[in-house]
């Protein structure tokens, strides 16, 4: 069993322990999408770590574009409550990097790999991202990358 698995169910036993309603449910659907992660496809399996904090991410992104849209319908309440669970997520997350980080590591990934071309948008992006690992939004990475090939 990954190790990020274990401690988000010891969390949300701890979050059940403490009455902590926000963590618990959080939590509790944050684990089911990665069960149901883990059933999905021709045969069930074990999820690595690296897996796992793919899905808890995608769940933290659900969590921030649900929050934009509640605030833009008029709805400040559950934008809060959207808002307070990412929060939640955030905690499994690696830290972010800043822009003059990723803008650091994309320049090191082009000295690397002799990026120079438009069209080798493709190879730059899935070399960036490997080095990235989820540190930063992939629109955001996606736009560095083309700036610095338009160069």
């Amino acid at each position: 069993m990954s190790s990020l698995k274990t401690r988000l169910e010891q969390d949300m036993a701890s979050a059940l322990k403490g009455r902590d309603e926000l963590v618990l449910n959080t939590l509790r659907m944050t684990l089911t999408a990665i069960r149901n992660a883990e059933v999905a496809g021709k045969r069930a399996r074990e999820l690595s770590d690296d897996e796992v904090l793919k899905v808890v991410a995608k769940q933290a992104k659900q969590r921030a574009e649900a929050a934009e849209a509640f605030e833009g319908g008029g709805r400040p309440e559950s934008a809060a409550r959207e808002r307070a669970e990412g929060e939640v997520l955030a905690r499994y997350l690696p830290k972010r990097l800043g822009a003059e980080e990723l803008t650091a590591l994309i320049d090191e990934v082009f000295a690397e790999g002799g990026f120079t071309e438009p069209s080798q948008m493709g190879q730059a992006m899935k070399a960036v991202q490997a080095k990235v690992a989820g540190r930063a939004e992939g629109r955001t990475v996606a736009e560095l990358v083309k700036a610095r090939l338009a160069r």
